[in-house]
């Protein structure tokens, strides 16, 4: 082919064909190279679609929201703290209870008890003197629930004895109401929920 020779129009297509293949098979593209893009067909059109990173949005609380977060940590710290001892407390009633069914003498019911006074000490009286006014609260609403009575009927059952003793300083520590009551379903659903939580993680069982 001489110099100056018009190139026929279908060897141009080819050339250009060629080079195409193979800068495809190198990884390379032209300017006006085809792209392959997602798209949807959003009524009857066909548009492209990208996924866009996300984007983190914050708002400050408001003061309710605040003060129910704070009120509600405050609970379930104090239940993390309380729950063992009602825990203790239930398995050491409940035993006493065990023990005393067919014991109808008062006698033998307060050598019994008084027999107990050591242990009951040892396990509660120095770690409830460590414990504020509303942990104190939240303990006799727990008794409450691990025993199915209140702190007022606990004592009125072992009066004169060591129990009776142990949750009269209670009272007298915490300054509250001896006839708590515990609604699961009620007031204190939001407690129930936070223990739970405490069972769950600990392996307690009801």
């Amino acid at each position: 082919m001489r110099s100056g020779t018009a190139y026929h129009p279908f060897i141009i297509l080819l050339l250009a064909a060629v080079f195409f293949t193979v800068g495809k098979a190198n990884g390379q593209y032209a300017a006006n190279d085809t792209i392959v893009s997602t798209a949807v067909i959003f009524m009857g059109d066909t548009i492209e679609a990208k996924t866009l990173p996300p984007v983190a949005h914050y708002t400050r609380e408001s003061r309710a929201q605040a003060s129910a977060r704070a009120e509600w940590t405050r609970l379930r710290n104090a239940i993390y703290v309380t729950f063992p001892y009602a825990k203790k407390a239930a398995i050491v009633m409940n035993d006493i209870n065990a023990h005393l069914v067919n014991v109808t003498s008062k006698e033998e019911r307060r050598k019994y008890i008084k027999s107990r006074e050591k242990e009951l000490k040892k396990e509660f009286a120095d770690p409830l003197t460590n414990l504020s006014i509303y942990q104190g609260k939240v303990l006799m609403k727990l008794i409450n629930r691990e025993t199915g009575n209140n702190c007022y009927e606990i004592i009125k059952e072992y009066k004169g004895g060591a129990i009776a003793r142990l949750y009269q300083t209670v009272a007298f520590f915490f300054g509250t109401n001896l006839k708590q009551p515990y609604d699961k379903n009620g007031d204190e659903a939001q407690m129930e929920k936070i223990v739970q939580e405490v069972e769950r993680m600990y392996g307690y069982r009801s």
